[in-house]
């Protein structure tokens, strides 16, 4: 599901105008990567608005992360290549910022679980709400030859993962093309919303188990 640099900068940008549209790309926060069919990545140049890309905001990369363009990459891009060094089915990696994501990962330590919501099912492999996904989070640092090794030894442990979450920061989700990329991220966000919400039902004293079967006052 390789494609070549051309209609790479097409699949990136318009994943770019549908992600800010959903206010998950503020100012110029993210970063999105599509793999080329010679192997290279292409990847958002540093410091872009992703609703506002144009052709010239995406640039190529090995998979060393060293540029192959007189340009400089996302500083995350290590995280783009590591991932697709380890998972040879992952052809496209986006990177969103939410206020949920944000958030909840300030207030849980190490992971996220998610079980019982129908739109697991937009996870790979899943195809069914009685289930439990777990979505690590790692504490955020702006090293990335620190980062991308604790990412890539948890997904050798736990392969199903679907994405990961740095503290404070973001979400990563990935996918055999740019759609499922989008799918893994757009559910994963609204699962985060409903997480968020839950929390604030607890922090007011309710129990979200109250309004099963309807919402009561």
């Amino acid at each position: 599901m390789t494609i070549d640099f051309e209609d790479a900068k097409n699949v990136i940008i318009a994943a770019g105008n549908r992600l800010d549209q959903m206010g998950l790309a503020p100012a110029t926060a993210g970063n999105y990567s599509q793999r080329l069919n010679d192997d290279s990545i292409a990847v958002t140049v540093s410091g872009k608005h992703k609703g506002r890309l144009g052709r010239g905001d995406i640039m190529r990369v090995d998979l060393d992360a060293k540029p192959l363009e007189d340009q400089r990459p996302s500083a995350e891009t290590l995280l783009h290549t590591s991932l697709y060094k380890l998972l040879p089915d992952v052809n496209a990696i986006l990177h969103t910022h939410s206020i949920a994501s944000t958030v909840l990962s300030m207030q849980k330590n190490g992971h996220i679980t998610l079980k019982g919501y129908e739109l697991l099912k937009a996870f790979p492999g899943i195809d069914t709400h009685e289930v439990s996904v777990t979505v690590p989070v790692f504490d955020n640092t702006q090293d990335m030859n620190v980062l991308a090794p604790q990412v890539e030894d948890y997904l050798k442990a736990h392969p199903h993962t679907p994405a990961y979450i740095i503290r404070g920061h973001g979400i990563y989700g990935w996918g055999r093309d740019m759609a499922e990329a989008e799918r893994v991220i757009e559910a994963l966000e609204f699962l985060l919303a409903c997480e968020l919400e839950v929390l604030k039902l607890e922090r007011a004293g309710l129990k979200a188990d109250t309004f099963k079967g309807g919402i009561s006052s």
